[in-house]
Order: structure tokens, then sequence, then C-alpha cells
């Protein structure tokens, strides 16, 4: 099981020294990748007061192609995750061109963890549809892939218009592994039939998932039923790799060791630890944290 960390994106801050220091410490203590939530804009709750979303206007969220691209000039082996990136308010290609960058520049240290989101805020101020995101999703999976493994890529659909042209360079990852966000077995949206969950659409489509469910009697349920999934598509779940959560707020210091036992015992490929919302502030604090919890989680 790969050992990451969930970049503290609303308790850092803003320096650029302190988030350098903090990414270089994480792989100086030997943990495998960094996880970036993603949001563009947050809402001021001011205007609106039955405003019920964990984010608003002074929530602070670094950008994570930016952020990333920043990390992987001052680290060596560090991963980078997007966990995840709402992928249908943002355009396609620029998508596939920005994740390939990235990947060049990291030499392929990036998976690109996308999902649908919630925020319809952002998705009118990006001018995409809020409504019909689902729909576009899988369809822009399709198109990412195609424009990082082909030169040139024509595709031509209501969303979508490529005539023969591509993205220079390719990513050094042919194709950019792309996980999916999403942890319960609902229908996706709308009146779209119980085949088109969003576990089988994982189990279909992803190189991995990263849920958002726990490893307690729920989680395995839904494992099961992911990897039972996988198997009617004719794919080995072996070979997609599972992001777990272990949020240090909701477990207290002496559940800390039985729910990386948990995870274990489920035989997940990686885990992200969350030290957010523990009343911590700045980088050399939740560096502490992380410098506590190694010998529980990076055990050989």
């Amino acid at each position: 099981m790969k050992v990451g960390v969930t970049f503290p994106q609303t308790e850092i801050g803003t320096d650029a020294g302190a988030i350098k220091e903090f990414a270089q410490a994480v792989e100086r203590m030997g943990y495998s990748h960094i996880l970036a939530y993603d949001h563009v804009l947050g809402a001021n709750t001011a205007s609106r007061p039955d405003w019920k979303g964990p984010y608003k206007l002074e929530s602070t969220f670094h950008e994570p192609f930016v952020l990333f691209s920043y990390l992987a000039g001052v680290t060596t082996t560090l991963g980078f995750v997007t966990g995840i990136m709402i992928l249908p308010q943002r355009q396609t290609v620029l998508v596939a061109k920005q994740a390939a960058c990235l990947d060049v520049l990291s030499n392929g240290r990036f998976r690109l963890g996308i999902g649908t989101g919630w925020n319809d805020i952002e998705y009118e101020a990006l001018g995409m549809a809020f409504a019909d995101r689902g729909k576009r999703f899988e369809e822009q999976v399709e198109v990412l892939r195609a424009l990082w493994t082909q030169p040139a890529v024509t595709f031509k659909t209501a969303t979508h218009t490529i005539t023969d042209a591509g993205i220079n360079p390719l990513p050094v990852q042919r194709p950019v592994p792309v996980w999916f966000g999403g942890g319960s077995d609902r229908v996706l949206f709308g009146n779209q039939p119980a085949r088109d969950s969003v576990i089988r659409r994982i189990a279909r489509l992803g190189d991995g998932w990263i849920p958002q469910w726990q490893p307690d009697d729920r989680g395995r349920e839904l494992l099961a039923q992911f990897h039972g999934y996988c198997s009617e598509y004719g794919r080995d779940p072996a070979k997609i790799g599972i992001e777990g959560r272990f949020t240090v707020k909701r477990s207290g210091e002496k559940d800390w060791a039985g729910e990386v036992a948990a995870w274990r015992s489920l035989k997940v490929s990686h885990l992200a630890v969350n030290t957010m919302g523990d009343g911590m502030k700045g980088a050399e604090q939740h560096l502490r944290r992380l410098e506590e919890l190694r010998p529980i989680l990076l055990q050989a």
C-alpha cells in the first residue's frame, strides 16, 4: 500500500517557500504522493444564507495543475494526484494539454483523479452546464485518452469537435492514469437506469477509484460490489487501484492504528492521510502531525 498525503489546501496558506518545504519534507519522510482537492471559486455566503457547501469564499484553494507543476520542479520522487478535479466544468482539450505537460515535467509522476462535482456556482462562472455534466463526463474521458495516445485526433460530437489535431508533447504515460471519485452505488443522474451507477462506471472505465467510504461494513460491501462489476466487464479488479482516505480528525489518536490496519486489510493500493480540520494551521503544524503518524502509516 502506497501512503500519500492530502495537501492541506485550506490551511497551509500562500507562502510559496512553505509550500515547497511541505512537499520536500513529505518526500523526505517517505510518503509516496500528494493528493490535492480542486475548487476554482468559493461562494460568498453573505448573499447565500442557506449555503450548505463545505467550502466558501474564504476557503483557500491552490489550482492543482499550477501547484503540481511548481512542486514537480522541487521534488524527485513524489507523485501527484488530483483528488478530484471537476472535469465537466473544464474544457477537455485544455485539461488534456495541461495534464500532459505536467506528466512530462514530473517525468510520469501524475495521476488525474476526476469527478462531476456539486458546486453549480463554479459551473455557471466557467460557462459550463451543470445539469448535463454526467452526460459529458464519459465522453471527456474518451477524448482525453485519445489525445494522450495519438499524435493527431479526429473527434466530432455535439460537445467536442477536433479535426485532425493533437497535443505536443505527448505525456510520458500514454495514457495518463484516470482515477474516478465517488463512493456509492447510486444512479448517476436523472432517470438513468441502475446499470449506469457510479461504481459500475468506475469498474467499466477507471484506472483507479478514489472512494468516499470508510473501511467498515458498508465500505466492504461497496468494494465487493465493485469487484463484481469489474468481473462483469471482464476486468481484473486487482489491476484497478483504490485510494482510501484516512482522516485524522475523524479518528481519535487511540484509533489511528486500527483504522490504518483496516485499510490494509482491504488490500487497497493507496492511502492518503488527511490532516485538515484538526485545528492545525500552516505547513509546520501539518508536518509535525505527519511525522508523528509515520510509524503507523509507513510500517513495512
